[in-house]
C-alpha cells in the first residue's frame, strides 16, 4: 500500500511540477482542469449518479472552466465573487456540518449536484488566478493545506483525544482529533514565519500570502490562518459527510493508494476561493 502511494504521488508530481513551472500556464491550467473534471464525476457517483450520467456531470464542469478560461476570467479582479464564495462557503459549511450525515441526503439531488459543479469550478478558476498572481503565492496557497494536513496528522497520532475530551466530529470523522488541528495550525504558523523571512530576501517571485496578510499587521496575519485552517478542516470533513452519506469510503479509485481526486484536494476545494477573498481584500 505505501509503495503504491508513493509510485502514485510520483507520478502526480511529474505532471504537476513541470506544468506549474513552464513559463506559459496553458499546461497548468489544462492539467488543473483535468483534476475538477475528475473531481466533479466522482462528486456526481457519491450523489447518486450512475457511472454514464457522472461522466456528463464530468463534462460539464469541463465545459464551464474551458468557458471561463476562454472568455479571459482568469486575467479579471473579481472582488465580488470571492466575497460571495466566502460567505457562502462559510455559511454552507457550518449548516451541513451542524445537521450532521443524515441533513446531506435531505438536500434535493439538484442542489448537491449544483454545490459541487460551483465548488469544483470556483476551485479551478482560483487556482488559475493564483498561478497568475505568481508561483510564490500559489505555492503558499497549497502549502498552507499541505502543511496543515501534515501536521495535524502526527500532532493527532502524538496527542490525540489526550488533552480534549472530546473528538473534532466523531459522527463525520472518527479519527479527526482537536489536537490534531492544533497541531496543523502551529505547523502553519512556524511555515508561514520561514516564508516571510524568506520573501524579504527573494521577494523577486511576488509576495506569497503570508506576506500579503503580515502587511498588514501579525493579528490580520493570524486570524486569517485560523479562518483559512479551519475551512480546509471543514473542506476534509464535507467531503467525509459525503462519502459518509454515500457508505464510500473513498470517492473512487482513480488515485492508487491514495482514493479519488476528491480524497486529495477536498480542503483546497474552500481554501482557494478563500485564499483570493484575501488576496483581493488586500490588493483593491
Amino acid at each position: 500500500m505505501l509503495k503504491q502511494r508513493i509510485l502514485t504521488a510520483l507520478v502526480l508530481l511529474s505532471l504537476l511540477i513541470p506544468a506549474l513551472f513552464y513559463p506559459s500556464t496553458h499546461a497548468f491550467f489544462a492539467l488543473m482542469l483535468l483534476l475538477v473534471t475528475a473531481g466533479a464525476w466522482e462528486w456526481g457517483r457519491l450523489n447518486g449518479l450512475n457511472t454514464g450520467t457522472a461522466v456528463l456531470m464530468g463534462g460539464l464542469c469541463s465545459l464551464v472552466c474551458l468557458a471561463a478560461w476562454l472568455s479571459g476570467l482568469p486575467q479579471l479582479r473579481l472582488p465580488w465573487l470571492w466575497a460571495f464564495s466566502g460567505i457562502v462557503w462559510t455559511s454552507a459549511a457550518i449548516a451541513m456540518l451542524l445537521g450532521g450525515v443524515s441533513s446531506w441526503l435531505k438536500v434535493p439531488q439538484f442542489l448537491r449536484l449544483g454545490a459541487g459543479l460551483a465548488a469544483l469550478s470556483l476551485a479551478w478558476l482560483a487556482v488559475a488566478q493564483a498561478r497568475l498572481i505568481g508561483i510564490n503565492f500559489l505555492l503558499s496557497v497549497f502549502l498552507l493545506v499541505w502543511a496543515a494536513d501534515i501536521f495535524a496528522y502526527f500532532a493527532g497520532r502524538r496527542f490525540g483525544a489526550r488533552l480534549f475530551s472530546r473528538r473534532l466530529a466523531p459522527t463525520i470523522s472518527p479519527g479527526k482529533s482537536w489536537e490534531g488541528v492544533c497541531g496543523g495550525l502551529l505547523g502553519v504558523l512556524l511555515l508561514a514565519a520561514v516564508w516571510i523571512w524568506a520573501d524579504e530576501r527573494w521577494a523577486g517571485s511576488g509576495l506569497s500570502l503570508y506576506s500579503q496578510l503580515f502587511t498588514q499587521g501579525p493579528v490580520v496575519l493570524l486570524f486569517a490562518l485560523v479562518f483559512l485552517i479551519a475551512m480546509s478542516v471543514v473542506g476534509d470533513l464535507l467531503e467525509s459527510l459525503i462519502k459518509r452519506s454515500a457508505g464510500a469510503k473513498d470517492s473512487s479509485n482513480l488515485l492508487p493508494g491514495h482514493g479519488g481526486v476528491l480524497d486529495r484536494v477536498d480542503a483546497l476545494l474552500p481554501v482557494l476561493p478563500l485564499a483570493m477573498m484575501w488576496h483581493s481584500l488586500l490588493n483593491k
